[in-house]
C-alpha cells in the first residue's frame, strides 16, 4: 500500500534532511522536477530521486543539523502544500548558483537559521513528481548577516570571491551534490 499525500510531503523533506536513498525511491517519482533547482548545483536539476538526493547534499553541506519542521499540510487531488520551518546551523559555505555558475558564496557563520517556507508538491502515481516553493529567504539572509549586509560579513564575502575561495567552495559543493546523485 502506498503512502498518503501527507506522508509523501513529510517523506520528501525527510529525504532532504537525511539523504535516505530508500525513502527517496519510495516517495520521489522518476520524472520528478524541482522548479527551485535554478539556484542549486547542476546535479539538483537531474530528474527523479537523484536530483532530490543532490539537493539534500547541497543543503546539508551548508547547514548542519538541517531540519524541516512541518507546521501544516494541506492536500487536494494531486497537490500537497507543506508549510514548514527550515532550521539548522550554518557551518559550511552556502553557495548559490545562477545558470550553473557561481552567483553567491556565504562563508560559514556558525549562526542558526530558522525561517518559514511553503512548498507546493505535485503528485502522480503515488509519488511526488514536482516541487516549487515560497521561502522567506530575506529572513534567512538576515540571520546569516548578509541582508542587510553587516560590514564584516560583506568584507569576508568579497575576500572569499577575490581569493578564489568562493569558486573553490562552489566546485566542492557541486561535486558533493553530483556524487550524491550518482550513488543512487
Amino acid at each position: 500500500m502506498g503512502l498518503d499525500s501527507a506522508e509523501l510531503g513529510r517523506g520528501l523533506f525527510r529525504v532532504l534532511e537525511t539523504g535516505d536513498r530508500e525513502l527517496a525511491a519510495e516517495v520521489v517519482h522518476e520524472d520528478f522536477r524541482n522548479r527551485e533547482a535554478a539556484v542549486s548545483p547542476t546535479a539538483c536539476s537531474i530528474p527523479g530521486p537523484a536530483g532530490v538526493l543532490a539537493s539534500g547534499a547541497w543543503m546539508r553541506s551548508a547547514f548542519s543539523d538541517l531540519c524541516f519542521n512541518v507546521i501544516a499540510i494541506a492536500h487536494e487531488r494531486d497537490h500537497v502544500w507543506v508549510r514548514l520551518r527550515m532550521q539548522g546551523r550554518h557551518t559550511g559555505p552556502f553557495v548559490r548558483f545562477a545558470n550553473g555558475a557561481l552567483d553567491q558564496a556565504i562563508p560559514p557563520t556558525g549562526h542558526k537559521i530558522d525561517f518559514e517556507q511553503i512548498h507546493v508538491l505535485g503528485l502522480s502515481d503515488g509519488k511526488v513528481i514536482s516541487h516549487e516553493a515560497v521561502r522567506d529567504d530575506v529572513t534567512m539572509l538576515g540571520q546569516l548577516e548578509v541582508f542587510p549586509p553587516k560590514p564584516a560579513r560583506l568584507l569576508r564575502m568579497i575576500g572569499w570571491r577575490l581569493s578564489g575561495r568562493a569558486t573553490c567552495a562552489a566546485s566542492q559543493v557541486s561535486t558533493a551534490a553530483a556524487e550524491a546523485a550518482a550513488q543512487r
